[in-house]
């Protein structure tokens, strides 16, 4: 896959990308992530603009996700579906980093949009979050007073990894001064819940159909980082859920990458 016409680089960006391939400069270490791919029928994908405010991505559409945090990573997380060994061989992970990115992914979507995908048992999942109790453990899991290992046992819920497909493995271009590791996946808004425009990093929220997102991009209407864009555009090939979770994908690493075209430099994706 490679994007031949690529991004044009503003001139910060660009003066860093010549800085880069000169060897002046090193790129910063990423940090592990997860984003997740809510979808409900349509398709409809979830997606949050993060507020003008914000170090990475500001004014954004994006989808669910952060940073793995360090506890994402206790083996104490009560666990239903495929293993955290089975993530990693996805993944081309370690177990341990695989539990965290799994982790990661549901308590990040639990946070920045109210869905949780965990329930009682191996078969079932949570009907409603929305109550008052629920927001206080929300809050607390974001300010990292709550553990997510704690959260799950004090309610007597497991992680439902089960309810994740992964999807792709995203790698912020070198020439960015925060730079993540990211995996991709899609899940299905679990049956009774929904999604709560609950604040935080965003200023807004919406349901869009992947083709509809991608519209509003071209008119300049909305900003799409290029993983955003580039799944949306996966996703617009779908007429529904179960086309989307029936496809086989094949995780490989996709790091844009800043070249000079005539003169100008540029991200292009490979």
């Amino acid at each position: 896959m490679t994007d031949v016409t690529g991004l044009l680089l503003p001139a910060e960006l660009a003066a860093r990308a010549r800085d880069l391939l000169a060897g002046r400069v090193e790129p910063v270490p990423t940090r592990d992530a997860a984003t997740v791919v809510i979808l409900r029928e349509g398709p409809e994908t979830y997606l949050l603009r993060r507020k003008a405010t914000m170090a990475f991505a500001a004014g954004a559409y994006v989808f669910p996700g952060g940073s793995v945090d360090v506890r994402d990573t206790d083996q104490a997380v009560a666990w239903a579906g495929p293993s955290p060994a089975e993530w990693g061989t996805v993944f081309n992970a370690s177990e341990q980093v695989a539990r965290g990115l799994v982790c990661a992914a549901v308590r990040e979507t639990f946070e920045e949009s109210g869905v949780l995908l965990a329930g009682p048992g191996p078969d079932s999942v949570v009907a409603d979050t929305t109550g008052d109790d629920w927001e206080s453990d929300r809050l607390a899991l974001i300010d990292r007073s709550l553990g997510f290992a704690d959260f799950l046992a004090r309610r007597g819920l497991v992680l439902r990894s089960d309810l994740l497909k992964p999807w792709a493995h995203w790698i912020t271009p070198e020439i960015e001064h925060r730079r993540f590791d990211t995996r991709f996946f899609v899940a299905v808004l679990p049956e009774g819940q929904r999604t709560r425009d609950v604040g935080g990093e965003a200023d807004q929220v919406a349901w869009k159909r992947p083709a509809e997102a991608i519209e509003l991009a071209h008119r300049g209407e909305i900003f799409l980082m290029p993983p955003t864009y580039h799944t949306l555009s996966e996703l617009a090939a779908h007429d529904g859920v179960a086309g989307i979770l029936a496809e086989r994908r094949e995780i490989v690493p996709i790091m844009p990458k800043a070249v000079e075209i005539q003169g100008e430099m540029r991200l292009v994706t490979r």
